[in-house]
C-alpha cells in the first residue's frame, strides 16, 4: 500500500503565479509613504514651529541646530519644508480628484453617447488645448484671486478635459465589443451599462494618468505659490519658500534649494508610483 502510494505521480504546480510588484511602484511607494508621514504628522519630525521669526539666527546657514538653515526671518527651513508636505501634498490630492471624478462621468457619457455630444466636446477640447494649460490657470486665478481654494476652481476648471478625453476614448472602444451589445440585447439600460460595465473596463489609463498628474499638481501649486498665486504667506509651502529664497540665492541659497529637492523628489515617487501601477495593470490584464 505504501508503495502503491509513492509510485503516484507528483501533483503538477500551478503555471500561474501571482505578478510580483514593479520595482519603480515599490519604490515609488516607499517615497509616497514617508511622504504621507510628514505631511499627517509634520510636528513629530519638524523641530522647530515653523513660522516662528528668531531675529537672532537670521540667514544662518545649515547646521547641527538647524539642519536646513534658517531664512531671512530665522525661521527654521527644515521645519517648514517638513510642515510645507501638508499643503503640497494636499494640493496633489484636491487639485486632480475633483477633475479626476468630473472627466470620467463625462468622458463615460461622451464615449457612449457619440454623435452630435462626441462633436460638441471634440470643441471644447479643440478650445482648451489651444493655450497652455498654466496659462489658463494663472488666467482663472486672477479673476477668481489667489489663494488654494481659488486654485483648486481654476485647476477642475480646466483639468477635467484631459480625464474626459482619455476615458471617452476607452469607451468608445469598450461598447464595440460583444459583452456591451450582450447588454443592449438584453435590455440593460444605458446607466447600467456605462457603470456596471463599461466605465470599470475603461477607467485604467484614467488612474493611471491620475498619478501622474499628481506629480504635476504639486509642480502647479508651487509655480502659482512662487508667483503669489496659491498658498499665501507666511504659510509654509515649497513654492512660497522658494520665492522666499529667490533673492538670497547667492548668500543663502539653502533657502530655495532643499524645498526645491522636496519638489522634485515628492513629485518622483509618484510618477514612479504611476509607472508601477500602469506595468501591474499591463501584467493582469
Amino acid at each position: 500500500m505504501t508503495a502503491a502510494v509513492t509510485d503516484l505521480p507528483l501533483a503538477k504546480k500551478s503555471r500561474f503565479k501571482p505578478a510580483a510588484l514593479p520595482r519603480t511602484l515599490i519604490s515609488g511607494g516607499i517615497i509616497l509613504l514617508f511622504s504621507l508621514l510628514l505631511a499627517f504628522f509634520p510636528s513629530w519630525f519638524a523641530p522647530y514651529d515653523p513660522t516662528v521669526f528668531d531675529y537672532n539666527a537670521l540667514l544662518k546657514g545649515p547646521s547641527w541646530a538647524h539642519p536646513f538653515g534658517t531664512d531671512s526671518y530665522g525661521r527654521d527651513v527644515l521645519s517648514r519644508v517638513i510642515h510645507a508636505y501638508t499643503i503640497d501634498m494636499q494640493i496633489a490630492v484636491f487639485a486632480t480628484t475633483g477633475p479626476f471624478i468630473i472627466g470620467t462621468l463625462v468622458g463615460a457619457f461622451v464615449g457612449y453617447a457619440g454623435g452630435i455630444t462626441e462633436a460638441i466636446f471634440g470643441r471644447v477640447v479643440d478650445a482648451v488645448v489651444t493655450f497652455p494649460f498654466l496659462v489658463l490657470v494663472i488666467a482663472v486665478v486672477s479673476v477668481l484671486g489667489p489663494g488654494l481654494g481659488n486654485m483648486y476652481v481654476a485647476i477642475g476648471v480646466v483639468g477635467w478635459v484631459f480625464y474626459a478625453r482619455l476615458v471617452a476614448a476607452e469607451v468608445k472602444v469598450q461598447k464595440r465589443l460583444d459583452y456591451a451589445d450582450a447588454g443592449r440585447v438584453m435590455g440593460y439600460t444605458p446607466m447600467r451599462i456605462i457603470f456596471r460595465h463599461l466605465l470599470p473596463n475603461a477607467i485604467t489609463p484614467a488612474i493611471i494618468y491620475w498619478m501622474t498628474d499628481m506629480a504635476l499638481a504639486i509642480l502647479l501649486g508651487s509655480s502659482l505659490g512662487y508667483l503669489g498665486l496659491g498658498a499665501q504667506p507666511p504659510l509654509a509651502e515649497w513654492g512660497v519658500q522658494i520665492a522666499d529664497g529667490k533673492n538670497f540665492m547667492t548668500t543663502a541659497w539653502w533657502i530655495a534649494v532643499f524645498p526645491g529637492v522636496s519638489i522634485v523628489l515628492t513629485g518622483l515617487g509618484f510618477s514612479l508610483a504611476g509607472d508601477g501601477v500602469a506595468e501591474l495593470l499591463r501584467v493582469r490584464r
